[in-house]
């Protein structure tokens, strides 16, 4: 196996210079110590009194969760079932493990992802120390991949949550979780990007990109700085093969204290919406409309009677900041009134012309996601309103948002993207819309769907 130590202090050393981090050094040893071996390792510099403090933060979480043995689907069916009169399907124990990280010691949070723990029957958590404790599931929220434990124990350590806001592409981070269950693991990276979207991992999607290994097990544990501060949960790895290849993400910490915040509160995370579709101010419209190298989000679309009508918001107003926090785009701008809680007031900076003018708006809740489409080509699609401000492109209809991998709806051939404006010819202008036409069940449904711009007809059975 080749020395990989002289990298990683060149590494360490290069740290100390350029990014002015603090690493600890072991002192100098003594002329009375000179020939111990303690000695050898003097001025080395070293991760490991950072890493002694934050580690006993950072637990492995094995689930148990309750699956059918048998996995031929006549068993669901209900009709096959009645006529050849079959007992009731046997249920066996599932395990699955992943990590997670302690936020607040005095309550005994643990901040984990939604995937490591849904569905799961009993949940416990081993701390670094060995113990192993049963946890409590406060809240979960799919659209994020967080989730919320408690646990009952004392003499708990819980790590300090950074700024995620303050990272830069090209900071050094470790990971530190529990791939492959092998136990807790550390590995060392750097910021690859950030505000990375568009993946279809998750609905609300802004991550931080690492090249810091990050494995199967590694989800819910901590990214943290080289000052031992939680900068992000480490969430899905990009891979052919289902192992690392380098390109690891992460929840930024902002997100997840937010989640957290609301999970801790009311069991879940309750949305909010302004009522505007938006788009990306792009390089060449800002120069279209004389916006020189104004950066925010472009409002495209204002809807009738909504929190952005009332406060004044207009058609070509661009959002540049939050509460005084910059807006980078169009997804930053949703993904942060998205995780706003409605009846919440925020101060919107928008220009409008030559003007700048700071807008006060209370944020209302957002309209759920079609309820129940179980059963229904439409199973599996997260949709929304096109006028909504998730859409980013205003105007009618229903837009489908993501697509759960394998779903009748992924399978039926909807993307990402589609904007469906009719059902068997009938035209739908919201979720409301398609509810409904949804709730008839047809046989057969024919999607009138808008797709990069062209329209096309899609026959499902």
């Amino acid at each position: 196996m080749p020395d990989l130590c002289p990298r990683f202090h060149g590494i360490a050393a290069s740290l100390a210079f350029a990014l002015g981090a603090i690493l600890i050094t072991v002192t100098p040893a003594s002329p009375e110590t000179a020939g111990s071996s303690a000695a050898s390792t003097s001025s080395v510099p070293t991760l490991a009194p950072m890493l002694e403090q934050v580690t006993p933060a950072v637990v492995n979480i094995a689930v148990v969760s309750k699956a059918p043995a048998e996995d031929n689907p006549l068993y669901s069916d209900p009709g096959f079932r009645r006529f050849f009169d079959l007992p009731q399907q046997q249920q066996r124990a599932r395990m699955s493990a992943g990590s997670g990280v302690i936020v607040d010691a005095a309550r005994g949070y643990v901040l984990t992802n939604h995937h490591v723990v849904d569905g799961g029957a009993e949940i416990s958590v081993t701390l670094k120390d060995g113990r192993r404790l049963s946890a409590k599931l406060i809240g979960s929220d799919k659209e994020t991949d967080l989730a919320l434990l408690q646990i009952d124990a004392h003499n708990l350590t819980a790590i300090q949550i950074g700024d995620s806001d303050a990272l830069k592409v090209g900071d050094y981070v470790v990971a530190i979780g529990n791939p492959f269950g092998l136990g807790q693991t550390v590995t060392s990276g750097i910021v690859s990007a950030l505000g990375r979207s568009g993946l279809n991992i998750e609905g609300y999607e802004d991550f931080i990109q690492t090249d810091a290994s990050i494995n199967p097990g590694n989800s819910g544990g901590a990214l943290v700085t080289l000052d031992g501060k939680l900068i992000g949960i480490n969430t899905a790895i990009l891979s052919p093969a289902g192992a690392n290849v380098g390109i690891g993400f992460a929840v930024p910490s902002n997100m997840a204290a937010s989640v957290m915040d609301q999970l801790a509160n009311h069991g879940k995370v309750e949305r909010g919406k302004l009522g505007i579709g938006i788009q990306d101010l792009t390089p060449d419209l800002a120069e279209a409309l004389r916006l020189g190298d104004l950066r925010g989000a472009l409002i495209a679309n204002i809807e009738p009677g909504s929190a952005a009508e009332r406060a004044g918001l207009k058609t070509g107003d661009v959002v540049t900041a939050i509460d005084g926090r910059p807006v980078h785009g169009s997804t930053d701008l949703r993904n942060r009134i998205g995780l706003t809680p409605a009846g919440s007031k925020v101060s919107l900076t928008v220009k409008r012309g030559d003007d700048e003018q700071i807008i006060a708006v209370t944020i209302e809740a957002e309209e759920k996601a079609l309820p129940d489409v179980s059963g229904t080509p439409l199973e599996g699609a997260r949709m929304r309103d096109a006028s909504s401000a998730g859409s980013q492109i205003g105007g009618s209809g229903v837009v489908i948002e993501s697509l759960a991998s394998g779903s009748a709806a992924a399978r039926a051939g909807l993307r990402p993207g589609d904007i469906i404006v009719a059902v068997n010819r009938v035209p739908v202008a919201s979720v409301a819309d398609l509810r409904r036409t949804i709730a008839e069940r047809p046989a057969i449904v024919a999607l009138e769907l808008i797709r990069d711009g062209g329209r096309l007809l899609l026959v499902i059975r």
